[in-house]
């Protein structure tokens, strides 16, 4: 089969090993597969890398349970083994003992197939469509936010880095009613969020020391510095990036104003179909560009670019 692979050099391999499923995996055909930030920190470095790039996805099952054969799906990307103290108290996304999809040890979507375990599978519905399919993964994880915090109507909430991801979590954030706003630095962002009723502001207008909550997606040590100084004292910085490297924090800062920062990495896919399925989040305004499978190293050139929202491949 072809395969996108990283291993040192970004390329098209067209004869890869087929995916053999085993136990209780299934096979998909992947029907559309989607190119995020964490792809473009794994080909710098992020996690020593190496293999089938790809965890956004929607495909079709060919092989597996019978019940499961034909169902278009999408895929949790923690690979769990069930077992672990951590996945016995339901925190499977942290199991002591789990591969992730194209990120850590197992191949990812980013390829004609992946075998993929049932119990990672989600059914997709009939009205959603393969292009919102493919933002369940990272509209999860912007959900993922509220479960990390409780964010009430009154809060005062900014979110910094108007990408793929915060574009995401400002939709999510609209929906509790907060005072919210997100700094943007490109007009094609500034315009969606104002279409959507959420306020774009740049940097400079925001007071420092005034927000209860920011949520940092930018990526960039910069971004959590900027938290830092937009949130109050025993305000809350919930951190959505991830980095190649190991960026510098003033900790002092953080013990002195008694900031709260929590971790939020990857959220709940059934509670993501939901809000696609009734058309609470607009995430096709985001699609920017299209690749075949065969010009999958031209999507990655053209999504790391500044600016750009989500590039689609399609095998």
């Amino acid at each position: 089969m072809r395969a996108l692979i990283f291993d040192g050099t970004l390329r098209l391999d067209r004869a890869a090993l087929d995916p053999q499923p085993s136990g209780d995996q299934a096979l998909l055909n992947i029907r559309r597969a989607g190119v995020c930030n964490t792809d473009l920190e794994l080909i710098k470095g992020y996690m020593n890398f190496s293999g089938i790039l790809g965890h956004e996805f929607v495909g079709e099952v060919v092989a597996g349970p019978d019940d499961w054969r034909g169902q278009r799906v999408v895929g949790e990307i923690n690979v769990a083994n069930g077992v672990c103290d951590l996945c016995q108290r339901g925190v499977p996304s942290q199991c002591r003992d789990r591969t992730t999809v194209g990120i850590d040890r197992h191949p990812g979507a980013f390829a004609d197939q992946l075998a993929l375990t049932t119990r990672n599978l989600h059914r997709v519905p009939d009205n959603v469509s393969d292009d919102q399919a493919v933002f369940v993964e990272p509209l999860a994880a912007a959900l993922q936010t509220l479960e990390a915090v409780h964010i009430a109507p009154r809060d005062r909430v900014i979110v910094l880095g108007a990408g793929k991801l915060g574009m995401l979590v400002a939709q999510v954030l609209k929906l509790t009613g907060a005072d919210l706003a997100v700094v943007v630095r490109r007009e094609k962002q500034a315009d969606l969020l104002k279409r959507w009723g959420i306020a774009a502001v740049a940097r400079a207008e925001l007071p420092n020391a005034r927000a209860q909550i920011v949520v940092d997606c930018t990526g960039q040590a910069g971004g959590f510095a900027d938290a830092l100084d937009l949130v109050e004292p025993r305000g809350t910085i919930i951190l959505k990036s991830t980095y190649e490297g190991l960026p510098q924090v003033n900790l002092t800062r953080v013990a002195v104003d008694e900031i709260r920062v929590v971790g939020s990495r990857c959220g709940p896919f059934a509670a993501a179909l939901r809000l696609l399925s009734a058309g609470l989040v607009d995430v096709t305004s985001l699609v920017e560009a299209r690749y075949s499978l065969e010009e999958a190293v031209q999507a990655f050139g053209h999504a790391a670019q500044q600016g750009v929202l989500k590039v689609l491949i399609e095998p």
